[in-house]
């Protein structure tokens, strides 16, 4: 399966909201993600790339290792390689932001999961 598959500008649903690929390339993939208010992501982290997020609108927290960090638009993250992270809608709009890759592999199955709100560890 081509680890690239999740490209369609539909969006891929996600229990906490959607996320739309912007692009994918073979040193960086860049998604529109958005979070709906109360959903938060998986503390996860990932082994073989990086990540930038920046805040478009609505509010949030994100949690980088054991620090926790309020966010709104303007707002940006960067996480470094093997970061546990995640981000969470803690405001009573959607959270919205953009988020770019950069490593040698991008596929969803870099994500290791440690605390998930919908069953995915």
């Amino acid at each position: 399966m081509d680890e690239r598959s999740d490209t369609g500008k539909e969006g891929e649903q996600r229990p906490w909201g959607n996320y739309v690929v912007l692009a994918d390339e073979a040193d960086h993939k860049v998604k529109r993600i958005t979070v709906l208010p109360g959903g938060r992501l998986s503390l996860q982290r990932h082994r073989r790339r990086m990540e930038h997020w920046y805040f478009l609108s609505g509010e949030g927290r994100v949690r980088l290792d054991d620090r926790e960090i309020p966010v709104h638009a303007g707002s940006a993250v960067d996480i470094p390689v093997m970061t546990l992270h995640r981000v969470e809608n803690t405001g009573t709009e959607a959270l919205v932001f953009i988020e770019v890759q950069r490593g040698d592999y991008f596929g969803e199955d870099d994500i290791e999961r440690f605390e998930d709100d919908y069953g995915r560890t």
